[in-house]
């Protein structure tokens, strides 16, 4: 047993009468483990646009590669674990790596180290993390499973943020999924 558990979604709808209704209720349709970084990634749903489109027909959204980002003026929310006992040289279980966007992350069980270019900090079960665009790593350095649901919403770094980031700041950011 890899570890790793598939969380099960719940997804509403409206029939032809306009009542609501259960469209979906099953484990997510696209996950993907990376074992030997003791890694999972459970896409649960994004949108693409703002303000989200409401239709009628269940078209499953998370169909589809794994990317990091969110879609452009889109949302995604995705559920990470981290297993124990995989951490590189550095202390780390992620690459470092900066998106464009607004990162809601959610400490669902255990603990998750969050590294940062001068800092650490220890989010445990219920914390919440706004990652706001910075360069950034996980890593569980703990004995039990770390699990986080990750809301993400596509952002733009503001004049005063690119003033000081390097100028092509732009070609440095992670636009693929893991281990793309």
């Amino acid at each position: 047993m890899s570890g790793f558990r598939v969380p099960r979604r719940i997804v509403t709808g409206h029939d032809a009468a306009g009542v609501s209704v259960i469209v979906s209720d099953d484990t997510v349709p696209v996950t993907r483990e990376l074992p030997e970084d003791g890694v999972a990634f459970h896409e649960v749903w994004e949108t693409t646009g703002a303000p989200a489109t409401i239709g009628a027909a269940f078209d499953d959204p998370t169909i589809g590669d794994i990317t990091v980002p969110p879609p452009t003026q889109g949302t995604r929310i995705r559920i990470n674990e981290f297993l124990p006992g995989h951490l590189d040289e550095r202390g780390l279980q992620s690459p470092v790596h900066r998106t464009e966007s607004i990162d809601y992350g959610i400490v669902l069980e255990g603990e998750i180290v969050l590294i940062l270019d001068d800092s650490e900090v220890t989010a445990h079960a219920g914390d919440i993390i706004v990652q706001r665009g910075t360069d950034h790593a996980w890593a569980n350095r703990s004995d039990r499973i770390a699990r986080v649901a990750f809301v993400l919403v596509d952002g733009e770094f503001g004049d005063d943020v690119l003033q000081v980031l390097p100028a092509d700041i732009r070609g440095d950011l992670m636009r693929h999924g893991p281990r793309d």
